[in-house]
């Protein structure tokens, strides 16, 4: 089989003289003013990257340009080039060409719009302008939901550090209001379970076929732990996971044949493994795909490493594409792909399908951000908390089906929103429950598979501003908020906790102390009322040392599976906690630790759960595709605690992708295209209307620029 081909986009380190600098829009050329930077070369059409007439000066932009691609231009990029580009400024569009290989080695990105020239790797000024903005938007499209990379075929960007640019901040890829597309070939899974085990010496990997459709030799692929690093006499072998990781990284040699009916098919490994992996009844070990055929990498992981972010009021999403070997380490803001500050304005954005890897600051951060989904992803490697969320204002994500592998011990960021978050290595972290987490797995972290995590102080009040479903903002005490979903989801191998619900801290380990000022104990017994209580369902925790903690009172469980432990329910408080399809086996030393009362009196007798659903669900449309026949595609998810009734797209009852309507399409009519607007909403099981549906105005004019019904977001 042939190797699928990728994109990169990567950055390395040239010699230039400035850091965050403006110039005048009437420079003309690319020749370098006298003691200062080149000027800009700008576009003077639509065409090809590579083509001379593109461009002012009648020369393609080469090693350490600025280039500006300027407003109502569609220019190709079309080169795979090791020259560094110092700084590419897309006011117009950037589009990569999807019938070659192309690489583009940078130290900005920056999509905005206007054509000023300005180096900021971070901060976007006036981006909250967008709403109701003239004219198309500026955009970066590497691949299209309608149109990916397809997979004979790659595209790669570098960052790369330029001297003179701030490291700080640069090198980055920064959306300010425009819009950013990263999408690859699709797969239909990008990890899947082992179907047998696998040990010392074996060089072969056996899965479900259909989950590996499209996997070639020379994937990167990653066999997760299933041996954790916490000795049964109690004695920590290592002070992270890292220094004795029992997930092992290797190549695809090659993709096997089916030899019976099982559906199972095998999987080559370029060298044998060394621990074993467990795969018997349902708890088995992971396989994860790394490799994608659209990449954006630091070109310096071991020195100035890159970051990508999107800003309120931009657009676009991601598919099937690589972040690798980005993050700043300690420094806040600098992530992988960070969703920064974004409200509810980029309402229905979704990550696919992507592979974020050695990070050295998170793999997803999401972060003042409503509505976003992040579907069918794998983390593996971050210094802090993986799929993290950010300020405990984010409200109505969708986490699911996705795969944390290694959260690592990290240290608080200077200047962090949350002063409590020691930033120990869990693999989901938040301090808003108000989001859906569904069918997702953490595997070998340094702390906690899944972490809420919340502590009052004088240095933090939790009454926050959250999204209420009327579409408007209200203070609220962060700690009594219930799931929007918990459901299906897994820890194994963890050196702590599986899930940790508002409980202690840390548990310290030597060599890694956490600070005194965050040495408070949970959130205080603080937590939702009686009828709207925690309710988590089917969560799986093995092969772990303290499987469920909570500090949280009011906690329904309907189906929890503890297996291979030290501890099953260790140290939580009870109060008001209920726990249906309970079972616990291979415990080692107490199923059941040193319950707490929280804040119960022993004259407040036995308070039962009285739940009720009274939450409306929370939709989001994620594509819309124009079909041959004329009519529209629709697709969406939504999201809610009990079941999905009814889903209605512009009065057009939704059909369900699988099992139910969390996930749901319908086709419209020829004449929807005529529609100003696309507007859906659902309706819950116990009558629950969305009040604020999602509403797409789909006038060129705003380039489909999405927007939520009701009061503007944040």
């Amino acid at each position: 089989m042939q190797q699928a081909k990728s994109i990169l986009i990567r950055s390395a380190p040239i010699a230039l003289a400035v850091a965050a600098v403006s110039w005048s829009p009437c420079l003309s050329t690319g020749a370098r003013a006298a003691g200062g930077p080149p000027e800009p070369i700008r576009s003077i059409r639509s065409g090809a990257w590579s083509d001379p007439s593109t461009w002012e000066g009648g020369r393609p932009p080469g090693e350490g340009a600025i280039v500006l691609i300027r407003t109502g231009h569609d220019v190709s990029y079309d080169v795979s080039s090791p020259e560094v580009i110092r700084s590419v400024h897309v006011s117009g569009t950037l589009r990569f060409a999807d019938d070659r290989d192309t690489r583009l080695d940078v130290g900005l990105i920056r999509i905005k719009a206007g054509d000023a020239v300005s180096e900021e790797g971070f901060h976007c000024a006036m981006s909250v302008a967008r709403e109701g903005a003239e004219g198309p938007r500026p955009a970066l499209l590497v691949g299209t939901p309608e149109r990916p990379i397809p997979a004979g075929h790659s595209a790669t960007i570098r960052l790369t550090p330029v001297e003179g640019l701030d490291p700080e901040s640069f090198p980055a890829i920064v959306c300010c209001g425009g819009r950013m597309e990263f999408h690859g070939a699709p797969m239909p899974r990008t990890w899947t379970k082992l179907s047998k085990p696998a040990g010392p010496g074996e060089a072969t990997v056996v899965v479900p076929a259909a989950d590996v459709q499209g996997w070639r030799p020379g994937d990167r692929v990653i066999v997760t732990g299933t041996t954790r690093q916490f000795a049964r006499n109690g004695q920590r072998r290592t002070t992270s996971v890292a220094e004795r990781p029992a997930t092992e990284e290797r190549l695809v040699s090659e993709i096997g044949r089916r030899h019976d009916d099982s559906g199972d098919l095998p999987i080559g490994l370029d060298r044998p493994l060394e621990m074993e992996h467990h795969a018997e009844g349902d708890y088995r070990a992971e396989l994860a795909n790394l490799s994608r055929n659209v990449v954006v990498e630091s070109a310096d992981p071991d020195g100035v490493r890159g970051h990508t972010m999107y800003h309120r009021h931009s657009a676009g999403s991601i598919s099937y594409a690589e972040f690798r070997h980005l993050g700043k380490r300690g420094v806040l803001g600098r992530y992988s792909l960070h969703f920064h500050l974004l409200g509810d304005t980029m309402r229905g954005s979704s990550v696919i399908g992507a592979s974020i890897w050695d990070s050295h600051n998170r793999w997803i951060t999401v972060h003042g951000t409503d509505y976003l989904v992040v579907r069918d992803c794998v983390g593996y490697k971050s210094i802090g908390h993986g799929f993290f969320l950010e300020d405990g204002t984010e409200t109505r994500n969708v986490f699911d089906r996705n795969l944390a592998v290694m959260a690592l011990r990290g240290e608080p960021l200077p200047d962090q929103v949350l002063p409590f978050d020691g930033n120990l290595g869990s693999g989901f972290w938040w301090s808003n429950s108000l989001n859906s987490f569904t069918r997702n797995v953490a595997a070998e972290c340094d702390q906690d598979g899944f972490r809420f995590e919340v502590f009052a102080s004088e240095r933090f009040d939790p009454v926050l501003p959250v999204l209420r479903p009327d579409g408007s903002r209200a203070e609220v005490d962060v700690r009594t908020l219930p799931f929007l979903r918990f459901e299906g989801n897994e820890a194994h191998c963890q050196r702590f906790f599986g899930l940790n619900l508002g409980g202690f801290s840390s548990g310290a380990v030597p060599g890694y102390p956490a600070p005194r000022e965050l040495a408070i104990e949970d959130v205080d017994g603080v937590g939702p009322d009686g009828r709207h209580p925690f309710v988590i369902r089917d969560f799986r925790a093995w092969n772990t040392h303290w499987a469920f903690h909570a500090g949280s009172p009011s906690v329904l469980v309907e189906g929890m599976d503890i297996h291979d432990s030290e501890y099953g329910i260790w140290r939580c408080v009870t109060d008001r906690h209920e726990y249906r399809g309970l079972s616990l086996s291979g415990i080692g030393t107490a199923a059941v630790f040193f319950p707490r009362p929280g804040r119960a009196g022993k004259d407040d007798g036995l308070a039962n759960l009285r739940p009720v659903d009274d939450l409306p669900p929370a939709t989001a449309i994620t594509r819309v595709a124009e079909l041959p026949s004329g009519g529209l595609r629709v697709q969406g998810v939504t999201a809610d605690n009990g079941r999905i009734a009814r889903v209605l797209v512009n009065g057009n009852e939704a059909s369900p992708i699988g099992d139910d309507l969390s996930a749901w399409e319908v086709v419209l009519p020829e004449t929807a295209r005529e529609d100003a607007t696309l507007s859906a909403h659902a309706v819950d099981d116990a009558g629950n209307v969305e009040r604020t549906g999602h509403e797409i105005d789909r006038r060129p004019a705003l380039d489909v620029a999405r927007r939520s019904r009701g009061p503007a977001g944040r």
